[in-house]
């Protein structure tokens, strides 16, 4: 627990042994549930995921939202719920940023921003940086967002989270639960985070098919947000 609050963390995985046992171990102590929800590796990923102590759920369904989903069907009952990558881009020792705010009563939902901390040479692709910007632009144009970032890894709480109605099951996870924020007036806050380049090769950034599918599925997010706006008048970040 971390100050009185049950958490729980969702990792989803696929292909990542080389990276899944390095993840889990630098995970704080004070978490009370890790669920890595294996998207159908070939590598192992699974069985050193599980040696490294967490719980395993394994959605065939290929999609990164599509495994969060089964990871969220799986995790123990808690009061907040962290997101983060299985390639140890992220860094799992700094969660206490995203928890404690949370914890405190400061906001639901925190959102670790590797544009605002430090990101290590290589980490950020250039067309990762361009489609960060393209898309918080649009957010910040269209709903009056202030957010920097659509990082994997954040924080928020499990009754906002319910709220929210998850939907997306491919890429546009992240942006999906950033606009719903917006919509649900959960009360948003941004930490910066470090960033680092992940272990072995992007199933997304690392390809251009990748990178166009996940283009896509962020702009059909927004897109089809705008058809009816959310109000963003207690949704933008803060801090």
């Amino acid at each position: 627990m971390r100050n009185g609050h049950r958490i729980g963390v969702v990792i989803p995985a696929l292909n990542e042994v080389r990276a899944i046992s390095r993840v889990l171990a630098d995970v704080p102590d004070w978490v009370d549930d890790i669920v890595v929800a294996d998207n159908g590796s070939s590598d192992g990923t699974a069985d050193a995921a599980r040696v490294a102590g967490a719980r395993v759920v394994t959605e065939a369904r290929r999609g990164y939202g599509a495994a969060c989903q089964a990871g969220l069907r799986e995790l123990a009952d808690v009061d907040i719920v962290v997101f983060l990558d299985g390639d140890y881009s992220d860094s799992p020792e700094e969660m206490g940023l995203l928890v404690d705010p949370i914890a405190r009563g400061d906001a639901e939902f925190v959102i670790g921003s590797r544009t605002r901390g430090v990101s290590l040479e290589g980490a950020l692709t250039p067309h990762q940086r361009f489609g960060n910007r393209l898309a918080c632009r649009l957010m910040r144009t269209l709903f009056g967002a202030s957010y920097t970032d659509l990082g994997p890894f954040r924080a928020i709480t499990s009754p906002g989270l319910e709220r929210l109605g998850m939907t997306d099951r491919a890429y546009g996870w992240t942006v999906e639960m950033q606009v719903r924020a917006l919509a649900a007036r959960l009360r948003v806050s941004e930490v910066p985070v470090s960033y680092r380049p992940r272990i072995g090769a992007s199933k997304i950034s690392g390809t251009v098919k990748g990178s166009i599918l996940a283009a896509t599925a962020i702009l059909g997010v927004i897109a089809r947000a705008a058809l009816s706006p959310p109000k963003a008048a207690s949704g933008s970040p803060q801090n």
